[in-house]
């Protein structure tokens, strides 16, 4: 047994990143264990090749799904998790998404806490992860006692001409709140250089405010905080009652090791989480660790994405792109009564992205000329939590169960949009002039999991209690996106550093 913390904390990302920098200033002997290593500061950073074609920064751990069919994961392991590459869109889930919700495929739960309970921790968050936007333009914006700190995100003219045609046409268009270190008033103050790798690529500059630079590293500047990495928690060890987690085994280049805490806190991703905590059953736990509701790892949800490339006479030279999202459907439409979903711009694309989803525009130099063209946008739609959508380990392979569900609203979502991106384009003529490509992020696409150890009061039907402590383990919380009852449909990074925040501030009273 090596030494004893008082807290130990498994994974750097929105949730464990966001936790150690709470809890930092307390001067608690703090160990934070992760197991990938500082993303390098390299060339590749902005090669789109590199990022999107080879998954340079992607994992090559091999999962599979429900038929056992082969999965290569979108998921990275660096300090940071998978901020390290977010497209730093942080938004807050809306009052009713807390609220029980009739969708056209089923029902979305009721949250056991509120928008009241994480306001002051969005705001928080809002605050720390420098977070820029403006109040009053999104129509379904939860209530905020105040305006965001930072200011918008200027659009460049493509993009402005973009938002005056929506607005023309009735929609309420506003800025996309944006997580990065930029001030437009002073470039000497500012770290992001408003390129066109962003959206997917890691950040050169430390422009991004991720959780690697936004919290892991201010937070090693506290003595009493001590960062591993390359360190890959194997399982946690109990006591003999089952109650009490007294070891967390740790491979270390090759060689196991066993570190102890007085608290000890999963933050690995929802995925891995739920796979940490049915790896280390024991006689008392012998589905799981935490597991005699039998939900960890059921009702594993990571969102109806997809992305609209519209392709118009008219160039783009847009370089950063991702500025403007609406909302107008997220609760539907006229003659659909159902939520459908959020829209916002993505990171502009260049050829070598292209490549990957519209082959038949090739050779090159068509690739190319189309991306010169092309507006960007990204579609999500919530997916619903349902029993037998789980992960599961399966001859110690990572396997998720899935089917797609409430595809309807994702597909009229998708149909809605691509017909208002014509009508802005074309006008009335009836010759086309624009081309739209459509894809949907199929299953390995996991960057938005959630929910596979959801929250609530009856441990019967949840693993953790309203302050993320496991109903049957006395010193273990998970502080990821895995608490979630419900996904919403909007980027949930945003909530997992409020609840983590939220969280930490429990902590510190126990502590």
């Amino acid at each position: 047994m090596s030494e004893h913390y008082d807290i130990i904390i498994v994974g750097t990302g929105a949730g464990g990143g966001t936790l150690a920098h709470r809890l930092a200033p307390s001067g608690k002997k703090i160990l934070v264990l992760e197991r990938g290593e500082f993303l390098p500061r390299e060339k590749a950073n902005w090669d789109a090749v590199e990022v999107f074609q080879k998954e340079r920064y992607h994992t090559d751990e091999i999962w599979q799904d429900k038929d056992r069919r082969v999965l290569h994961p979108g998921t990275g392991y660096n300090v940071g998790g998978n901020t390290k590459v977010y497209g730093g869109a942080l938004f807050r889930l809306r009052e009713r998404d807390f609220e029980q919700i009739t969708h056209h495929g089923g029902i979305s739960p009721e949250w056991p806490l509120k928008y009241r309970d994480f306001e002051p921790y969005y705001d928080q968050a809002e605050q720390l992860y420098q977070v820029h936007g403006q109040q009053g333009l999104d129509p379904t914006e939860p209530a905020r006692k105040a305006d965001y700190t930072f200011p918008p995100i200027s659009h460049e003219p493509r993009i402005q001409d973009i938002h005056y045609r929506l607005a023309d046409k009735g929609l309420n268009p506003f800025y996309l709140p944006l997580a990065i270190r930029l001030n437009e008033v002073n470039q000497l103050m500012s770290d992001c250089i408003r390129c066109n790798t962003c959206d997917g690529f890691p950040c050169m500059v430390k422009g991004k405010s991720d959780s690697d630079i936004t919290c892991i590293q201010p937070a090693m500047n506290a003595d009493n905080l001590t960062l591993l990495t390359g360190a890959m928690v194997r399982r946690l060890k109990t006591s003999a009652s089952g109650k009490e987690v007294t070891g967390v085994e740790v491979e270390i280049e090759g060689e196991l090791e066993t570190f102890s805490a007085n608290i000890v806190v999963v933050a690995c991703g929802a995925i891995n989480s739920a796979v940490l905590l049915l790896r280390s059953q024991t006689d008392q736990h012998p589905n799981g660790l935490a597991n005699g509701s039998d939900q960890v790892g059921r009702n594993f949800m990571k969102h109806q994405n997809g992305a609209i490339v519209g392709i118009s006479r008219k160039p783009n030279p847009s370089v950063f792109q991702k500025t403007l999202a609406i909302n107008d459907y997220y609760w539907g439409e006229e003659g659909f009564d159902y939520p459908m979903g959020h829209v916002q711009l993505l990171g502009k694309v260049n050829k070598d992205m292209m490549v990957l989803d519209a082959p038949k525009l090739s050779p090159g130099m068509a690739l190319d000329e189309a991306a010169k063209h092309s507006v960007d946008w990204w579609l999500t739609a919530e997916d619903l939590p349902e029993a037998t959508n789980r992960v599961r380990l399966q001859d110690d392979k990572i396997t998720l169960e899935y089917t797609d569900n409430n595809t309807e609203a994702f597909n009229r979502l998708s149909n809605r949009w691509t017909h208002v991106l014509k009508s802005i384009e074309c006008g009335d003529t009836i010759m086309p002039c624009s081309l739209y490509f459509r894809k949907r992020i199929p299953l390995q696409g996991v960057a938005h999991q959630v929910g596979t150890c959801r929250f609530g009061t009856d441990p019967k039907t949840s693993v953790l209690d309203l302050n993320c402590r496991a109903h049957e383990v006395d010193n273990l919380y998970v502080v990821d996106g895995s608490f979630f009852p419900s996904s919403g449909a909007v980027n949930p990074s945003l909530t997992i550093m409020a609840n983590a925040m939220r969280v930490g501030d429990h902590l510190l009273k126990k502590l």
